[in-house]
């Protein structure tokens, strides 16, 4: 089964829904996935939680199924969404000075895919 870590770190809401279009669709046909945020993607959190967001029903799948592995704390702080991110009850990491680290998930035998 391949395995594949998916990290988004863009901000504009428009690419980070292909992030979870593409993590859905992964997961769906047999790869093991895991969602990163990271930069400027983290402050997206709280708008996508909103009802009324278009995205806020694929977001939602992408947390139900727990494909959100990890949300970077140093970034989430630095964009002002870290109280949100861990009312979300998302998973922060920050073993990399502060920020996720990649080659973990390297380790684990995930290929790196960036948006």
């Amino acid at each position: 089964m391949a395995r594949v870590a998916l990290v988004a770190f863009n901000g504009e809401q428009i690419c980070f829904v292909h992030v979870l279009l593409n993590a859905l669709d992964m997961k769906n046909k047999g790869f093991e996935v895991r969602v990163v945020i990271e930069g400027s993607a983290t402050k997206l959190i709280p708008d996508l939680v909103k009802v009324s967001n278009p995205f806020n029903g694929l977001y939602n799948q992408i947390k139900e199924q727990g494909l959100i592995f990890a949300v970077c704390k140093a970034c989430s702080s630095k964009m002002n969404v870290l109280e949100e991110v861990m009312a979300e009850g998302l998973p922060l990491a920050d073993e990399m000075s502060g920020h996720p680290s990649l080659a973990n998930c390297i380790n684990e035998g995930y290929q790196i895919i960036t948006f």
